[in-house]
């Protein structure tokens, strides 16, 4: 059964990757054309991308993962100065210091941070065992590394990225072991604390209270939601057809990135869009599968937290392109535009492959007979 599941979930992504190669492709040639006066710049770029994302899952689906087990402190370490580099010496773009510049990639640190926080969280509840429902003895060591790097990424500013790292922390706080009652009273504090950030960088406020505005009035809240509706409407039920998007023609801005989910929907249609969000939460209940039979705590609960930040991260993206959520920067899982985030998913789902590699191992070594 455990074949069969790592089958589904290589072939599951390996779909996610082609699908939305073309979506760059077909949303980014007119851009491409005018900005760098080459129709496949940008297709170019995303397809070196796809390659070195595919590399990278190969060669961490082969890495057992109670490696970073070892090494996950001076990993989550090394995050954090990375993260304090980014936001003292990097360039800010549209006034957000979120990249750092490696020439052929622009690296976001943030990205790798979800990660990292994952493996190194699953860690400390192992090894806390039933002390991580302890607030003085094991919840409070948890929450001190959430906060350190939500709030490093906070004050990129990256509101959107620092929220699903606390979010996504909690819950697998919670499937760990952790008291609903210390999450709720801490939620509460960082959910006021939150609220007084977002005020606090005008690029947030603005988001927001043009979301209020847009529910009251009956509106969208900017010219980006707006086309991405218009884009999805316009597709109906099966789409205009392949490369026969409108939207991608500059009336979406950067529609090959955060709002490419409108350039699925208008090309492959409603039926489209809701046979990728399945495949994200088939994703999802293979990553459970894969988690519930590992061979111990530490890769139960990475299998966890790895399958849910994949799924919150599609789920959050389509929420925002539909007008249900506040503009955000948060990208479409393993089709959306962006070196970084494919190539980090794609070691996620690399590590979650070992998790059911290892797992495998265990239930084929025969018993020994005395």
């Amino acid at each position: 059964m455990m074949k069969n599941l790592v089958r589904t979930l290589i072939v599951l992504v390996l779909i996610l990757m082609i699908i939305g190669t073309y979506l760059v492709f077909s949303a980014s040639g007119t851009y491409s054309e005018i900005r760098f006066n080459s129709f496949y710049f940008l297709f170019k770029l995303h397809l070196w991308k796809v390659i070195g994302a595919m590399a990278a899952f190969l060669i961490v689906s082969m890495v057992p993962y109670e490696y970073y087990k070892q090494y996950s402190k001076h990993l989550l370490l090394g995050v954090i100065l990375i993260l304090l580099i980014t936001f003292l010496f990097a360039s800010k773009v549209k006034g957000a210091a979120r990249w750092i510049d490696l020439g052929i990639l622009k690296f976001q640190p943030s990205e790798l941070a979800k990660l990292v926080l994952i493996i190194h969280l699953t860690k400390m509840m192992e090894l806390k065992g039933k002390l991580i429902a302890d607030f003085n003895n094991g919840f409070r060591y948890a929450l001190v590394w959430i906060f350190i790097v939500s709030l490093l990424v906070l004050i990129q500013p990256n509101v959107s990225t620092s929220a699903i790292i606390i979010l996504t922390s909690f819950i697998l706080l919670y499937v760990g072991g952790c008291r609903l009652s210390h999450l709720m009273a801490t939620s509460g504090i960082i959910g006021a604390a939150g609220i007084a950030a977002v005020m606090m960088f005008a690029h947030s406020r603005e988001r927001i209270f043009a979301f209020i505005d847009s529910i009251k009035n009956v509106g969208e809240p900017n010219i980006q939601v707006m086309q991405a509706k218009i884009g999805l409407g316009s597709g109906g039920l099966l789409g205009l057809g392949i490369g026969h998007s409108r939207q991608s023609d500059l009336f979406l801005p950067e529609s090959y990135g955060d709002f490419i989910f409108s350039i699925l929907g208008e090309e492959l249609g409603y039926v489209g869009t809701i046979s990728i969000l399945a495949i994200y939460f088939i994703i999802f209940f293979i990553g459970i599968l894969i988690a519930k039979k590992a061979k111990d705590p530490f890769g139960q609960l990475l299998g966890f937290g790895i399958s849910f930040n994949f799924v919150v991260s599609a789920f959050l993206n389509a929420a925002v392109v539909t007008g249900l959520m506040p503009t955000t920067g948060i990208t479409l899982p393993m089709i959306s535009f962006g070196g970084t985030s494919i190539i980090i998913f794609s070691v996620s789902v690399g590590i979650l492959v070992n998790i059911a590699r290892q797992g495998i191992k265990e239930q084929t070594v025969e018993p020994i007979v005395l």
